[in-house]
C-alpha cells in the first residue's frame, strides 16, 4: 500500500504522486508518515521534507505550512517548497549575501521582516541543496 501524496503553495502544485514514506520537520519534531497512519493535522516548520518512494528519497525546502493525513492521502499546504534538485546554489548564495548586506544597512522593521524572510528561505535553500550534494 502507498501514500497518495500532493505538495501545494501558493504559487503551483510542486509534487502529486505516491509515497512509500514521508518525513515532515513539525513543530513537534520530524515525524514519519507511513501507510495507514492516524488522521492529522499539524503545522510544519521550516526545514526538509524528505518522500521515500520505491528505493528512492526526494528532497524538498519548505518553509512551513500545514500537513493533513486522512485515508493515505497526504496534503501538504506549504508557504513555499522547492523540489532540492531545482534549487539553484549560485542564486540562493546570492539572495543569501544580498540580505545580509542589506541586514547591515539601515531599514525600516517592515524592510527589516521582508529581508529577514528572504535570509532564510535562502540559508533553508543552501542546506537542503548541500544535504542531497552529500548524499548523491
Amino acid at each position: 500500500m502507498k501514500l497518495a501524496l500532493t505538495i501545494l503553495t501558493p504559487q503551483a502544485q510542486i509534487y502529486s504522486g505516491e509515497a512509500d514514506e514521508i518525513i515532515v520537520p513539525t513543530i513537534t519534531g520530524e515525524i514519519g508518515i507511513l501507510p495507514n497512519h492516524v488522521s492529522l493535522l499539524t503545522q510544519i516548520l521550516p526545514g526538509e521534507l524528505r518522500v521515500k518512494n520505491a528505493g528512492k528519497t526526494s528532497s524538498f525546502a519548505i518553509m512551513g505550512g500545514y500537513l493533513e493525513v486522512a485515508n493515505n492521502q497526504v496534503n501538504v499546504l506549504g508557504d513555499y517548497a522547492i523540489r532540492a534538485e531545482d534549487i539553484e546554489v549560485a542564486k540562493a548564495q546570492q539572495a543569501k549575501e544580498r540580505a545580509e548586506k542589506a541586514k547591515q544597512e539601515k531599514a525600516s522593521l517592515e524592510d527589516l521582516a521582508t529581508i529577514e524572510a528572504e535570509l532564510r528561505k535562502s540559508l533553508l535553500e543552501l542546506k537542503v541543496a548541500h544535504r542531497r550534494k552529500r548524499s548523491s
